[in-house]
């Protein structure tokens, strides 16, 4: 099952699990620490007072008081000194061992914070990727649906260069914002005069009784039924994927964990030849088989879309693929970044 990064607020999820970003003692504290244990009621700290603390890089579960959910994982995350204190393995393993302990106790769906990134001085854009990546690594082998939570903007980023990168790029080709204006002006200035002219006496005169039907002649009859052009359907979306999932040698289990896709939906799209997707399911898809840009164009067809450059989200995804980086945690993260839909969940 898929992750999914989206804006709310943790303690309101109603999810499994949350995680929390707990101090090493577990006895609360401030951000999203005190936030859990507030909207959790003193059972929870009672709870974790029976716990003994617990080690940087890793966690320990409770049950969740008030909470709507069912478990609370305590997560100790590393503080930032530089990046050179072994950091960015100990955040790893805040995130694998939370998952584990959410596997161990039955839970479907995870919610959690981005781990160290607050009072603990981790930078957001390195504390991201290491969330993303940590928690991508254990869904390739594990059914479960997993949630980053961002409480808001100020709390998120991805790294300045990719950024820039992206926003250069949606600036180049974005029509909307940077459309040929003088093409336009001049495509209206003839739209204008073709009415002028059109409107006008002269070119109506009274004895050209048969201008009509010679400037506008009936088009032939077909020369066949509509039963006959329906024997021509051209191939679905859903047999468009299997054969590329065929030619590209992966099994379907690969392919729908790489465009972070839950395998019900998997299940629905290859039981159903006239399935009809959504649009980020159709990209999701084209990322998770590394085609090319001509090839997403096909697959997109076949489900009926195409790609524009008056929409941000198509740029986007269009610069990933044109630059041959098809991780989809990395697309969706950047997706997020300039407000868009993600990818596949």
């Amino acid at each position: 099952m898929p992750l999914q990064i989206i804006r709310d607020d943790i303690t309101t999820m109603q999810v499994d699990a949350i995680v929390n970003a707990a101090k090493s003692s577990l006895l609360g504290g401030g951000g999203v620490d005190g936030a859990i244990h507030r909207a959790a009621g003193p059972a929870l700290l009672e709870e974790c007072r029976a716990l003994g603390g617990c080690p940087t890089g890793s966690a320990k579960i409770t049950r969740a008081g008030q909470l709507p959910c069912r478990y609370v994982i305590h997560a100790v995350g590393p503080i930032w000194r530089g990046g050179q204190n072994g950091e960015e393995a100990l955040l790893a393993s805040c995130y694998r061992t939370s998952l584990e302990l959410a596997v161990e106790y039955d839970c479907q769906s995870v919610a959690f914070p981005l781990i160290s990134s607050g009072t603990y001085g981790y930078p957001k854009d390195q504390a991201l990727e290491v969330a993303v990546q940590a928690i991508g690594a254990f869904l390739d082998n594990h059914e479960l649906l997993v949630y980053l939570v961002i409480f808001d903007k100020a709390s998120y980023q991805i790294g300045k260069k990719r950024f820039r990168e992206i926003a250069a790029y949606i600036d180049d080709h974005y029509v909307e914002l940077h459309g040929d204006f003088r093409r336009e002006s001049r495509r209206r200035q003839e739209i204008r005069l073709n009415e002028e002219i059109w409107s006008g006496e002269e070119f109506w005169p009274e004895s050209s009784e048969n201008l009509e039907s010679q400037m506008f002649p009936k088009a032939p009859a077909p020369s066949f039924s509509l039963a006959d052009a329906l024997k021509q359907i051209d191939e679905s979306f859903s047999e468009m994927l299997l054969r590329k999932i065929d030619e590209k040698g992966i099994t379907d289990v690969q392919c729908y964990k790489k465009a972070n896709i839950s395998r019900k939906l998997f299940s629905k799209i290859r039981s159903d030849k006239y399935y009809k997707p959504s649009k980020p399911t159709v990209l999701a898809f084209a990322v998770a088989l590394e085609l090319s840009l001509e090839e997403t164009k096909e697959m997109l067809q076949k489900a009926g879309f195409a790609l524009s450059h008056s929409n941000k989200f198509d740029i986007i995804v269009e610069y990933f693929i044109s630059q041959g980086n098809y991780d989809i945690f990395q697309i969706n993260e950047a997706l997020f970044a300039f407000d868009q839909s993600l990818l596949g969940a």
